[in-house]
């Protein structure tokens, strides 16, 4: 057998051909991603599952307090959820319940009665735009109409769900907010701030600083209630409707705490 007659050896696995290993490769998976059907379907399992998250985060993840508010929900969204209880005349806590009875809410998932099973998990809440007489505590006597206030709360948002739309968190770990309330017969949404002011059981808020009401709309509509309820002698404006007569629960709140100053309590933590 001559030279020219041997068979000739098959290239060794891995040697150059022509190409390189890198070069098929490459080719291998541009030929593969070049069949839509190859990667359609995981781009769209993707895609869902990125969306799916983002709603879940946007709209179902339960906000146990405010310090958990994510600073981009202030002003752009609302939240629903249930009162678990009233302080004082102007503000209250609130369980939240993303996506109420869709979700599940009161009758799959439920907002726990208990006092220890509640502690961390709810919302203090700041009703926007009104000021409440205030209540005795820390030895000071009660203002007028502070209790009717409380009564009327507790009696219009107790154990009801409500929507709140939030502006502001303040100093005191409180989220500020216009708040919403369904009442029969027909259930149509109520603004409790307003309708405290109606009833003259709150003044508007007289704070230079930190006052909010949503809008200049909202807090022109807040002041004509005020002085409906002022012309109408209702609650707390029944001694004649004129000012003078009356001490604001920002008047109070100072006075006490001038006269805390002047006792020497230090106690200057008032809440407004």
């Amino acid at each position: 057998m001559t030279a020219n007659d041997r068979p000739t050896a098959s290239p060794a696995p891995g040697a150059n051909n022509g190409d390189s290993w890198a070069d098929s490769a490459r080719n291998g998976i541009q030929e593969h991603f070049s069949l839509p059907h190859n990667w359609i379907a995981p781009a769209a399992a993707a895609g869902l599952t990125l969306g799916l998250f983002t709603f879940y985060q946007s709209y179902l993840r339960r906000i146990p307090a405010a310090g958990h508010i994510a600073p981009g929900f202030f002003r752009r969204r609302s939240l629903f959820g249930k009162v678990t209880s009233v302080g004082d005349g102007d503000g209250f806590h609130m369980f939240h319940t993303p996506g109420g009875r869709l979700a599940g809410w009161g009758w799959l998932r439920r907002v726990p009665k208990d006092r220890k099973a509640l502690k961390g998990r709810t919302l203090s809440v700041r009703i926007a735009g009104v000021d409440a007489p205030e209540g005795a505590h820390f030895g000071r006597p009660a203002q007028p109409f502070a209790a009717e206030a409380l009564t009327f709360l507790e009696s219009y948002m107790l154990r009801h769900r409500v929507r709140a739309f939030i502006y502001r968190r303040d100093q005191y770990e409180r989220v500020v907010a216009t708040v919403y309330v369904r009442k029969a017969p027909f259930f149509f949404r109520r603004d409790v701030g307003l309708e405290l002011l109606k009833r003259g059981l709150a003044v508007t808020y007289e704070g230079k600083t930190g006052a909010e009401f949503g809008g200049a709309k909202m807090e022109a509509r807040y002041r004509e209630a005020e002085a409906t309820a002022k012309k109408k002698g209702k609650g707390l404006w029944g001694g004649g409707g004129k000012k003078r007569e009356l001490e604001t629960p920002m008047e109070y709140k100072r006075r006490m705490k001038a006269w805390d100053e002047q006792k020497g309590k230090g106690n200057t933590t008032t809440k407004v």
